[in-house]
């Protein structure tokens, strides 16, 4: 019976990874300093999914709880890392992005390279936003109330307005 139950999870898993592998991607990208750091946060969001698999209850969406894992754990790598190294800049290829745009291409490296400078928390927030998740949500999965979300998503992108105004001049 535990095998059975074994199976079960692994491909539940393996179905979960496939359908939520952009996101979990995007999340460990604005972490992550260079490639190998990306697959080593990758690797580690994974682990993190498995083993908290069997502990979802489902009170929340599946998406916003692998969300709130996937940043919970690279919050939680970075710090560990971040005590080792003092090297911490945006690595130059956006993963999963195409290239036959290429005009479009930059300004979405831009546009993450001025959202890898923000803070964790402001990074996840604005991340959530950019993948149309509501304030109520993005409460949900931070912590943080509605009201809080609200004006920090306000000052978030206004501190990104900036950032865009300051590259083009």
């Amino acid at each position: 019976m535990n095998a059975r139950r074994d199976i079960e999870k692994e491909q539940k898993f393996l179905s979960i990874v496939k359908q939520h592998r952009p996101m979990v991607l995007k999340v460990c990208y604005m972490y992550a300093n260079d490639d190998n750091h990306l697959k080593d946060l990758y690797q580690e969001v994974l682990a993190n999914l498995w083993q908290g698999l069997d502990s979802f209850e489902g009170s929340a969406k599946l998406s916003s709880w692998i969300y709130r894992v996937a940043i919970n754990t690279c919050v939680s790598y970075f710090r560990r890392y971040d005590r080792h190294s003092s090297l911490m800049s945006p690595i130059e290829d956006v993963p999963e992005i195409g290239a036959e745009d290429s005009s479009k291409t930059d300004d979405l490296r831009t546009m993450y390279r001025m959202i890898y400078s923000l803070g964790k928390l402001d990074k996840a927030i604005i991340l959530l936003w950019l993948d149309e998740y509501s304030y109520d949500e993005i409460a949900e999965m931070t912590g943080l109330s509605r009201n809080n979300v609200a004006v920090r998503l306000r000052r978030i992108k206004l501190k990104l307005i900036d950032k865009a105004n300051q590259t083009e001049s």
